[in-house]
């Protein structure tokens, strides 16, 4: 081991039992605190002015203590990962690990889904009124509607569209349309596919970090991407698939920033063309170049850019041409939201009580590997200045920059409430700075993130 590999495993593991565990403990408890309050304080909103719209403020979801054909499973999940995931994590080869990382984390979040049933908890999350199904019928022409998308967006217009497909652009509806034309409609397809593709995350964020850190780091985040409380919301919302493709786009990049690839060019277009796509995916996720951008910042290397760059602009040349204008949707869009709900739900509670939902769906690990984060904020900072980072450095350097969005989009206003949900493509980078927690306390860091998980679904019935 070289001697700072060495240094830094000695102040991960052994400086940190003496020193970090009870200011990780205390950071947990603020986490606890901050959810507490913005359930006693959302509460009282909800009772006395109903501005709010959720029913167990902050999240979307109503009290319904109950048990499933997926509880047995989920526990026995939780607790295989809890006892055999940090060692398994350590030990077995890479190649193997992504699959079976892949795999436990399908396990987990189908587990969880299933808690509330195969109808309530797959089948029937994308069939709502509000979602996107619902328009499935109206993409005979695809032509067509991309080309009329935007008269459709506002409450009022002819026709206008339900809530989801209104509030992203056609790229998200566009996915259920080509599920039907394959064959695969109805919403025990959509379900599936929104929680197949978006445990696909877990891997992805894996070779990123492998990549941009080093490859011990990744195995000691892994168990914390699969045990995380976010699986209640990846089973089954579509914002699961946009944050795998977000999360493919970041390691694509990295990939090829690091020319750890055979063909790390292929890797940049690769890329771009996820970036564009998750960009017709959300408008919200355009913020995704933020942890783009630190990928560049990390590696020191601009060499990707020109086919990074190309590949997204395939995408927008694309849907242009095919007559749909993303930055007028945009505008309709944000005039739409404040037509709605989010025009009524105030502001002042959001701001901050949308970081609760963040504590619940990234869990208290999180919170913890955050403040260690946090500790090591600045002289990561100096380090990369320096060109002398280390990988504990880069990991949260790259968390932090992923936070960053996140709370781009909390300022932004243009989030309040459901944020457990449409978050999750940010949510992803700082699960990996529970890997910054000592070695002899990871079992009990993940014990709390299935606490917190099966403590969802069993009491609460979520809405997405």
């Amino acid at each position: 081991m070289k001697t700072e590999d060495r240094t830094e495993h000695l102040t991960m593991n052994e400086t940190g039992h003496r020193t970090g565990r009870r200011a990780d403990l205390i950071a947990a408890a603020a986490g606890v605190l901050l959810v507490t309050a913005a359930v006693l304080v959302g509460r009282s909103i909800q009772d006395a002015e109903g501005t709010l719209y959720v029913h167990w403020p902050p999240l979307l979801a109503s009290w319904h203590p109950h048990i499933g054909p997926g509880t047995p499973a989920a526990v026995a999940v939780a607790a295989a990962v809890v006892a055999y995931g940090p060692p398994l994590a350590d030990r077995i080869r890479w190649r193997a690990l992504l699959p079976a990382a892949w795999a436990a984390s399908l396990a987990w979040v189908f587990s969880l889904a299933l808690i509330d049933g195969w109808g309530r908890g797959i089948a029937g999350r994308l069939t709502t009124k509000h979602e996107y199904l619902q328009a499935v019928d109206r993409f005979k022409d695809i032509g067509a509607a991309l080309r009329g998308f935007d008269d459709h967006i506002l409450i009022g217009s002819p026709d206008n569209w339900p809530t989801h497909v209104a509030g992203h652009p056609p790229g998200a509806t566009l996915i259920f349309v080509l599920l039907d034309r394959i064959g695969l409609g109805g919403g025990s397809w959509a379900g599936s596919w929104c929680i197949v593709v978006g445990a696909s995350a877990v891997p992805a964020v894996l070779i990123a970090l492998r990549a941009l850190t080093d490859e011990r780091l990744a195995r000691r985040a892994a168990p914390f991407l699969v045990l995380a409380p976010v699986a209640v919301w990846i089973g089954a919302s579509a914002d699961a698939c946009f944050a795998a493709v977000a999360a493919w786009s970041v390691a694509f990049l990295a990939l090829a920033a690091t020319r750890r690839v055979r063909l790390p060019m292929a890797a940049a277009f690769a890329a771009g063309l996820l970036f564009g796509l998750t960009c017709y995916l959300s408008y919200g996720l355009t913020l995704i170049a933020i942890p783009l951008l630190a990928v560049l910042a990390l590696t020191r290397s601009a060499r990707p850019v020109a086919l990074f760059l190309a590949g997204a602009l395939v995408v927008a040349a694309l849907f242009t041409l095919a007559g749909y204008n993303w930055w007028e949707g945009y505008r309709l869009l944000v005039e739409r939201y404040y037509q709605g709900v989010g025009g009524i739900r105030p502001y002042s509670y959001w701001v901050w009580a949308n970081l609760a939902c963040t504590t619940i769906a990234a869990g208290l690990a999180t919170v913890a590997g955050l403040r260690r984060a946090a500790v090591g904020a600045p002289g990561a900072v100096r380090a990369l200045r320096a060109g002398t980072t280390h990988a504990s450095q880069r990991l949260i350097l790259l968390a932090l920059m992923a936070l960053l969005a996140l709370l781009a989009a909390d300022l932004s206003g243009m989030s309040k409430a459901e944020t457990e949900r449409i978050w999750q493509p940010f949510i992803l980078w700082l699960l990996p700075t529970a890997a910054l927690l000592p070695t002899g306390t990871r079992r009990g860091w993940l014990t709390a993130q299935a606490v917190v998980a099966l403590l969802i679904n069993h009491l609460l019935l979520t809405e997405w």
